[in-house]
């Protein structure tokens, strides 16, 4: 049976994953073999915005349209999520015109209001606790290069409070991939969302590991995984951040510390010089415009795993 929302990590199974992986597969060798594939057909999709985006827009602006359907932006001003209109409102009388909607949040808890009140599907283009299309896509990128998920070790640098950060952590214990955070003290995982991955991790078998310095998480990494160190919504904290932050930098002295076939990832935008050199996200170890790619087709599978 199909989930109705994907507004956090924390329900999805493995099987959810997995389904979403193959219908990624298949939907990428239809489009190959020119094949005309629509399911979305006669399907309109909501796009909400609280904040603007270069990445989650247009991938699914874009991949809507590429399965058939029609997607309809809504930018902070026309909506006023919770302002203008109460988040209940928006949900119900948005179920009655598209079937599904895709919001970006600011707050978790709007999105799972939205996601109380809608009768449609509600797809997280983010949130500030969450952000499973994106943490998705990366797993998928990393099972196509490594040919297995399982005993893979990833290892994330820089702000473990974020949304990327928490998304990785419980995308990694569901998966069985272990998962090595390197973070300042003051910037530690959310303890409840840790807690429930530590759960799930039993269960899998997965690793997760906090550490205070980027040499530790990195040691022996498949992986190496970074976001910018500041947030959007945490302008006002940039300076501090980056005195906080200056030895979380994916550079060629941390990647020599990982394994030698390391892969190199970041969710972008990139602030390079910041949380990575201009060396490493140019380098011959990166994937991360293969990751941004992903977003796309990963998205398209989630569409179909929860529309059709």
């Amino acid at each position: 049976m199909h989930r109705k929302d994907i507004i956090s990590m924390i329900d999805i199974t493995a099987a959810d994953v997995w389904k979403i992986f193959k219908l990624t597969d298949s939907i990428i060798q239809k489009r190959m073999s020119m094949e005309d594939y629509t399911p979305l057909k006669g399907k309109s999709v909501a796009l909400i915005f609280q904040k603007p985006s270069t990445r989650t827009r247009v991938s699914f602006e874009v991949g809507i349209g590429q399965l058939g359907g029609q997607p309809i932006y809504l930018s902070p001003e026309e909506v006023g999520l919770g302002v203008r209109e109460s988040i209940p409102d928006v949900a119900r009388v948005l179920s009655r015109y598209t079937s599904a909607i895709v919001a970006r949040t600011f707050s978790h808890k709007d999105m799972e209001i939205l996601a109380k009140f809608a009768t449609v599907p509600v797809i997280s283009g983010l949130s500030d606790s969450f952000h499973p299309c994106q943490i998705l896509a990366d797993i998928y990128t990393i099972w196509k290069h490594k040919g297995s998920v399982v005993d893979v070790t990833l290892a994330y640098i820089g702000d473990g409070s974020n949304n990327v950060a928490h998304s990785l952590i419980v995308g990694c214990a569901i998966m069985g991939m272990n998962i090595s955070i390197a973070t300042p003290l003051d910037y530690s995982p959310n303890q409840s969302i840790l807690e429930k991955a530590r759960d799930i991790a039993l269960k899998t078998g997965s690793r997760i590991e906090i550490f205070s310095q980027p040499s530790q998480a990195a040691l022996g990494a498949d992986v190496l995984y970074t976001d910018v160190w500041t947030s959007m919504g945490q302008e006002k904290e940039a300076e501090d951040r980056r005195k906080v932050f200056k030895n979380y930098q994916i550079n060629n002295a941390l990647i020599e510390i990982a394994n030698k076939d390391c892969l190199i990832m970041h969710c972008l935008p990139a602030h390079r010089g910041e949380e990575i050199t201009n060396d490493a996200i140019e380098g011959p170890n990166s994937i991360v415009f293969e990751q941004a790619e992903n977003r796309l087709h990963v998205q398209k599978g989630i569409l179909v795993f929860l529309m059709c």
